[in-house]
């Protein structure tokens, strides 16, 4: 089926202007203005809409195998597609965690039969798998995922000499979660005795606090220098950490330094960072915990400060949905993590509306920096013979989160009552229009994304 997209405002590669987009074969076939004469079978009036590369989020938590009462890649996806994200990587502390090549097959499997978007999968690491991690292919798995900082599942990796070898001889690069174990378990061991169970409603921060992010962040920095690997630190939540990293430019589909060097240590904004402070956990409470915490409103400046600067390169959501239930626990029990994919795009046109961070520049960190970062074929941009992974928003629009528009399983957002100034209208995956105006055709599958490398 030929797609004809019309009028539409095109936002891509640092420019803002009216084109037409063909689509052919799963493919953006010709990018101009007037192609009304154009025959095809499906013609879309985009007058008054934006048309954005699709979202490429490169951490999120779908549960499957092993916690699909949480979540699964099927229900996820959907949500994802639904705000706009046609593309993303799985991360390994599922269940069993993703620690064999075996394991890391079985769920490209299960992406492959049940996803809307495209997708790809981390290889874990752990403190004993160093083996089965040295042969990931470079070409095929987006990356190695390592838990400098234990989180949600049990794949803390603090062995030196372990942190050592994986650094020196991955196959492809690192992500990091970077929080310091031993800092956190000292400070929750502190506030437990100062506390007990009736804690302060911003403790979360307070324990898993700056100290923790910046110690970790250093370290991990420092094994990439010393080896000369390629590292990408997710979630960075504190402004402390942002001198770590270095301005950055994208050039020829890499990220490079002002000296036109590759960037060895590149790094990951998340939105709820970027959204919410310490003073959100008052109304929200374990709705907004996470790791790293969510933290003082000055880190918050900081962060979008980094984005812009270009020392921090792109923006995620490290979506990762308990049952509200789970959520509704004691603050010692509950878990951490939050649903967040269908709502990223919402949030950064949001910022955007408020004079933030400009349009072109939500597209640079949420599609084009991702494709370039992570050396992803034929992805990431509004380009001639490229995979047609495009939204059309609709930006005078609104979308009021509530629970009955939520496709997460959990069924909940941290963003419930809130009205975005945006609504995502039309969501292509690979040339096939998935999401329509709240309807979704199943037909086809999103595909598996693929690295030059």
């Amino acid at each position: 089926m030929t797609t004809l997209i019309l009028n539409a405002q095109v936002v891509n590669e640092n420019q803002v202007q009216y084109l037409d987009v063909i689509i052919e074969n799963g493919h953006i076939k010709k990018i101009e203005r007037d192609l009304q004469h154009v025959q095809a079978d499906r013609v879309i009036d985009a007058k008054g809409l934006l048309l954005m590369p699709g979202v490429i989020d490169d951490q999120v938590h779908f549960r499957e195998p092993g916690l699909t009462h949480k979540a699964n890649i099927y229900t996820e996806s959907k949500a994802a597609v639904a705000g706009g994200v046609t593309s993303f990587m799985e991360m390994p502390n599922t269940v069993p965690n993703t620690l064999t090549q075996q394991l890391l097959e079985d769920k490209y499997q299960i992406g492959a039969n049940t996803s809307l978007a495209n997708y790809s999968f981390f290889m874990g690491a752990s403190n004993d798998n160093y083996d089965e991690v040295v042969r990931t292919d470079p070409t095929q798995v987006c990356g190695i995922k390592i838990f400098m900082g234990s989180s949600t599942g049990n794949m803390l990796v603090d062995a030196p000499e372990v942190l050592e070898k994986l650094f020196a001889n991955a196959p492809c690069i690192i992500a990091t979660h970077c929080e310091d174990e031993p800092t956190v378990k000292a400070r929750m061991a502190y506030f437990k005795e100062k506390y007990g169970d009736d804690v302060p409603y911003d403790i979360h921060a307070l324990i898993r606090n700056e100290e923790a992010c910046l110690k970790s962040s250093t370290f991990a920095s420092s094994l990439a220098h010393k080896h000369g690997t390629r590292l990408h630190i997710l979630h960075i939540s504190t402004g402390d950490e942002v001198h770590l990293f270095e301005p950055g430019i994208r050039s020829n589909g890499k990220i490079l330094l002002a000296n036109g060097q590759p960037k060895l240590v590149t790094a990951e904004a998340c939105v709820h960072h970027l959204w919410f402070d310490a003073e959100d956990y008052r109304r929200l409470g374990n709705e907004i915990k996470c790791n790293p915490a969510i933290k003082a409103p000055h880190h918050k400046e900081a962060i979008l400060q980094a984005v812009l600067d270009n020392r921090i390169d792109v923006i995620a959501t490290d979506h990762a949905p308990h049952t509200i239930e789970e959520k509704a626990q004691h603050y010692w029990q509950a878990p951490s993590g939050l649903p967040l994919v269908q709502h990223t795009l919402n949030v950064m046109l949001e910022l955007s509306k408020a004079g933030k961070i400009p349009i072109d520049r939500v597209a640079e960190k949420m599609s084009h920096a991702v494709a370039d970062l992570f050396d992803i074929k034929d992805r990431g941009y509004i380009r001639e013979g490229y995979w047609a992974d495009l939204i059309l928003v609709d930006p005078n629009a609104t979308t009021e989160v509530n629970p009955s528009n939520i496709y997460s399983k959990c069924g909940w957002s941290p963003f419930n009552g809130t009205e975005f100034r945006s609504r995502i209208t039309h969501t292509f995956v690979s040339g096939h229009l998935v999401y329509e105006n709240g309807k979704f055709d199943e037909t086809v599958k999103g595909k598996r994304l693929t690295f030059s490398r």
